[in-house]
């Protein structure tokens, strides 16, 4: 339905962005470029964009979207900035007020943190479009909330948000532009990018001189959790340790206490009171201690670049896409960094636990997180496209069948019909010229290349590229045999009679007959106009087929009045 929509197409970029775009501090990775490119093209197109920018933690997602904020501010169009956490919408506000400093642009930010007061300002100042640019976690979208003119919605780690946010997503989505930025797509995001449905740009270079953070997964052993520490203290660096249980919390705080003495510890969970919380990551940010035992509430949290080590209690309780986001909450500067992935003995796993961590312990190069996300669509599935539940049942289906189903429907409606999903999937049009059409075991012995040499006759999608094959075969295995030539002969009639709307086409010695589909692609008074003039070689046969008749003894000649009759 997207597709066949008409969205608002921004004004092309011109001198001011060039000049915001110089304002960037960082030199942009050439992948980051790519991206921002990509953006702005889908922007001032007339259709509505939807794309999701894949990159790691760190990798420069968000310069994307301001550039892209940037873009719909000047086109004067409103952007909501769609966030996880309180905290992530702290560190954003202030980035985009940073960034946009200099320009007569307005920025406000929705979140707990926020008074009655100052969300009230906030409400007014949208409905009456005063203001350009509201960053805030999902209370953007509860009902109250009314926007003068939005234009762009930027939604920053789409996995962190429920089933029913995406549902309020989606009644925005066909006309307004949207940009996610994701590190590791769940499933069906990265199932819609690849069948289609939505674009996606990958950002896998890595900013100058940062380094891969190496990932160790072990049972947990007091000697190992001290090193680690003791190592990280000693170069004046700080540590996570993440322990998801809010009710042992304290417990957890004593032991490492015990662990690393003389090391100042804290800790945070989202039961706390907000001021309580925000305190506890500003002092953790400057440093006044140096472990901080929290829970996952610091996954899409704030940027410590003095924090390089994590350690992650109970890995195996952690799905693939978090614990990669919790990775990636160090290692943020140059320095090494590391990251500890405790488990419990392996018996005691999930099959897909140990999965995950195999996964996440091969992959630790900068950018995994797109070949993370592949692999979370192999161990879980696909999940329904348009429905509620995450993880499908692709494997009953099979990848490739699935996506040539979707690409049927999608094709379907962009062409303004009806998709026909009660229909199998046709492999084009049936044609039996009684003719022998196969490549004979005694021209090509070897079982596996015959199956891919038929794989690759049938596939094949214009004459040129029929051709082309013909060359090649001939110049592989020799010269064609009858038989391999009648394949490619009717290989080549499926392509041409395809536009035709014709169901089947049935020849033998004496003629044969034409099957039409219930709405061919042909004018039917060329039909009439064939019977009238010869009626001894064409008549009607019902109201769907056609004969006609003809001496065909010749396998060449049949071939032939096929395709002449086409």
């Amino acid at each position: 339905r997207r597709e066949a929509r008409q969205g608002f197409a921004f004004p092309p970029p011109g001198e001011e962005y060039s000049q915001f775009a110089s304002e960037f501090e960082f030199e942009e990775t050439p992948d980051q470029e790519r991206a921002i490119e990509e953006v702005i093209t889908d922007m001032i197109s007339p259709r509505p964009m939807d794309r999701v920018v894949c990159g790691d933690v760190g990798f420069g997602k968000t310069e994307v979207a301001m550039h892209a904020a940037f873009m719909a501010t000047q086109g004067g169009k409103q952007v909501a900035v769609l966030v996880p956490t309180t905290l992530l919408a702290q560190q954003h506000y202030e980035n985009f007020a940073d960034r946009f400093a200099d320009w007569p642009v307005k920025i406000a930010s929705l979140s707990r943190f926020n008074s009655t007061k100052e969300v009230n300002a906030t409400l007014e100042g949208l409905e009456n479009g005063t203001l350009d640019i509201v960053v805030g976690t999902h209370k953007i979208l509860s009902q109250g909330i009314r926007f003068k003119d939005l234009g762009l919605v930027i939604i920053d780690e789409e996995h962190r948000f429920g089933v029913r946010h995406k549902e309020r997503l989606k009644a925005l989505r066909a006309e307004v532009d949207i940009l996610t930025l994701t590190a590791t797509p769940i499933p069906r995001t990265l199932n819609m990018a690849m069948s289609g449905m939505r674009d996606l740009s990958v950002i896998a270079t890595p900013p100058t001189r940062r380094q891969p953070i190496k990932t160790f997964v072990q049972q947990w052993n007091d000697v190992v959790i001290s090193e680690a520490c003791q190592r990280e203290l000693q170069r004046g660096g700080q540590v996570y340790v993440l322990h998801n249980d809010v009710a042992s919390i304290e417990r957890m705080v004593a032991d490492v206490e015990k662990l690393v003495p003389g090391a100042r510890v804290d800790f945070a969970h989202g039961q706390m009171r907000e001021r309580e919380l925000e305190r506890i990551m500003r002092d953790f940010y400057h440093q006044r201690f140096n472990i901080l035992v929290a829970t996952t509430i610091i996954e899409s949290g704030i940027d410590v670049p003095t924090a390089n080590t994590i350690i992650i209690n109970r890995a195996d309780k952690l799905g693939l896409a978090q614990l990669h986001q919790l990775r990636g909450r160090v290692g943020r500067s140059h320095h090494r960094a590391y990251a500890y992935l405790i488990t419990p003995p392996p018996k005691a796993m999930t099959r897909d636990a140990v999965k995950r961590l195999q996964a996440l312990e091969a992959l630790e190069d900068l950018g995994a997180g797109f070949t993370l996300a592949t692999h979370d669509l192999e161990i879980r599935g696909a999940g329904e496209l348009l429905g509620e539940d995450q993880s499908g049942q692709i494997h009953e289906v099979g990848f490739t069948l699935y996506t040539q189903m979707l690409e049927r429907a999608v094709r379907a409606i962009r062409e303004g019909r009806q998709p026909e999903l009660d229909r199998p999937l046709d492999h084009g049009t049936e044609i039996d010229l009684n003719l022998p059409a196969l490549l004979p075991e005694d021209y090509l012995p070897d079982v596996h290349i015959r199956l891919i040499q038929y794989k690759r006759i049938a596939s094949a999608a214009s004459a040129d590229e029929l051709r082309e094959l013909r060359v090649e075969m001939i110049d592989r295995f020799g010269l064609l045999p009858e038989q391999a030539k009648n394949l490619f002969d009717i290989t080549e009639l499926k392509l041409d009679v395809q536009p035709l709307g014709i169901r089947k086409i049935e020849a033998g010695p004496q003629g044969g007959k034409i099957h039409f589909e219930e709405q061919p692609a042909i004018d039917p008074a060329r039909i009439i106009h064939l019977i009238q003039t010869r009626p001894q070689q064409f008549k009607l046969d019902g109201s769907d087929k056609l004969r006609f008749f003809a001496d065909l003894e010749d396998p060449q000649q049949r071939v032939e009045k096929v395709r002449e009759l086409l």
